[in-house]
């Protein structure tokens, strides 16, 4: 059972990591678009050092680091609350941020001496704002800040879908932003009902009182309901390919690796921390179904496009499914829990660096093909060898090939699957790595046929090498040492119910 704690020393990082891309957005604003790039990147290093230095002090701790707003504990108070697993995501938010900022500079850049971007202000202050918005999400410990957190996520994350003006993205972006209004409807419904009943939104103090009672069902359905169309869980999914495939590459890189994560990690802050106590395994299945169908329907679909950005995007579908099997994978405190809360956080890792790196990658063949026709890539792997490279190493990690972080997740899937018996996860693991590599074949054999592949401009190294890191993150995920999943523990409940 998770106890309320006081301020603890390095408690004031949390704060910190909350209010610097906030910092950066007024400067933007106060100093003007020109500054707006030079305030992003020079914040963004400060930013990463904020993100270890509160994973260094979780893991010396050993226990959360906690900061009271006001020096006023719940349910007065707000707090703030750094885990291994919120402590993990801060991190891995932080790498991926400043590699789609770098990557992006090329097109959002402003030269010096250069007039004022509407595009290039746009992006920079939106980027900020999504990195500030993730950062909230994971430290919050109050389901309103939660919603407020959900809300600066959701209004920053639309504009960057549709920061080019095409009509095409702006009918994408609508989209997304209905079905991103209805989640949050559904969300705070959900939040009020808790706070109706029980007279606190503090996730710590709810864990303590919530009963298995109409009202606790009722709004953890709405909540549930709103975060799964937030996170575009199959077939909730309508908005998500038109939005990612149409954003451009960095935007896409940050939605699909980092955005959509954001409101899973609210599920999952629901299920495990704020009704552990529940007799909850029903409803573990159930999720773990809909992300088996989610596995399945977004591969047959990825399989079935004819453009790369449109083939990826519906990937980002099927992934996510993947996330989902956590639920009935670590439910309860046994032995096999700890193996599939592993599994789901080195999920979230492995997707978010690979499919970044995917994204980066289609945006420059774009750029250097004039298109992204998967039909007419014949000889594209010779002319663009880097491009390739990343994404055949990032197909890797997606499929679940040794020695990526994605084969580690889905090996770590199988064996929960098997400790708890509960063979029917295996199923959709198995075949949906068969359904990826189907995919990735489409890719790959065209590239490498033999043709010549004409160039319209040559793709930049220095954006190469952004993407090809990415890939090798994911890769290099595989060789995590075992101290790294004792680290996402920390702080994690170990209840919720007896074993199916």
């Amino acid at each position: 059972m998770m106890e309320l704690a006081a301020n603890t020393p390095a408690g004031s990082l949390l704060v910190l990591a909350i209010l610097l891309p906030v910092v950066g957005i007024l400067l933007a604003f106060a100093l003007g678009g020109r500054s707006a790039e030079r305030i992003a990147l020079g914040l963004a290093p400060l930013s990463l050092a904020l993100a270890v230095a509160i994973a260094t002090a979780v893991a010396r701790a050993g226990k959360p680091v906690t900061y009271m707003i006001g020096g006023l504990q719940p349910p007065l108070g707000i707090s703030l609350r750094a885990d291994g697993l919120s402590a993990t995501m801060l991190v891995a938010v932080a790498v991926i941020m400043i590699a789609a900022m770098l990557y992006a500079r090329a097109k959002f850049g402003v030269p010096e001496g250069s007039g004022e971007s509407r595009s290039a202000l746009t992006f920079w202050v939106m980027v900020q704002a999504v990195w500030g918005g993730l950062a909230m999400i994971v430290l919050s410990s109050d389901l309103f800040n939660l919603y407020v957190a959900l809300e600066v996520l959701t209004f920053a994350a639309v504009p960057l879908v549709c920061i080019e003006g095409r009509p095409e993205a702006l009918v994408a972006a609508l989209r997304y932003l209905i079905f991103a209004l209805f989640g949050s409807i559904c969300y705070l419904l959900g939040v009020a009902l808790f706070y109706g009943a029980y007279g606190t939104m503090d996730i710590i103090l709810l864990s303590q009182q919530v009963e298995a009672k109409p009202v606790v069902w009722v709004a953890a359905a709405l909540m549930t309901t709103g975060l799964l169309a937030k996170t575009a869980l199959f077939p909730l999914h309508l908005w998500l390919p038109s939005a990612h495939s149409n954003a451009p590459a960095a935007a896409s890189a940050v939605l699909s690796g980092l955005v959509v994560k954001g409101s899973f990690f609210l599920l999952l802050r629901l299920w495990f921390y704020v009704l552990p106590a529940l007799q909850a395994e029903d409803v573990m299945r159930i999720l773990g179904a809909l992300g088996s169908v989610a596995i399945l329907g977004g591969s047959a679909l990825a399989l079935m496009q004819a453009r790369l950005k449109l083939l990826i995007a519906y990937s980002t579908v099927a992934q996510i499914g993947y996330l989902f099997l956590v639920f009935p994978l670590a439910a309860g405190a046994h032995e096999w829990s700890h193996i599939g809360w592993g599994a789901g956080v080195m999920q979230i890792l492995a997707h978010a660096f690979a499919k970044a790196a995917m994204f980066m990658s289609a945006g420059l063949l774009a750029e250097s093909l004039g298109h992204d026709q998967i039909a007419r890539l014949n000889g594209a792997a010779r002319a663009l060898p880097l491009t390739f490279l990343t994404l055949a190493i990032s197909s890797v990690s997606l499929v679940g090939l040794p020695p990526s972080g994605g084969f580690v997740a889905k090996w770590l899937m199988l064996q929960a699957a098997v400790a708890s018996g509960q063979w029917i996860w295996s199923a959709p693991i198995l075949i949906g790595g068969l359904m990826a590599a189907g995919y990735a074949y489409r890719i790959l054999t065209p590239a490498l046929r033999h043709g010549e592949a004409l160039l319209k401009r040559p793709a930049q190294p220095r954006r190469e090498a952004i993407a090809l890191a990415l890939a090798l993150v994911a890769l290099g995920l595989g060789f995590t040492p075992e101290s790294f999943y004792d680290f996402i523990e920390i702080g994690r409940p170990l209840t919720m119910g007896p074993s199916p």
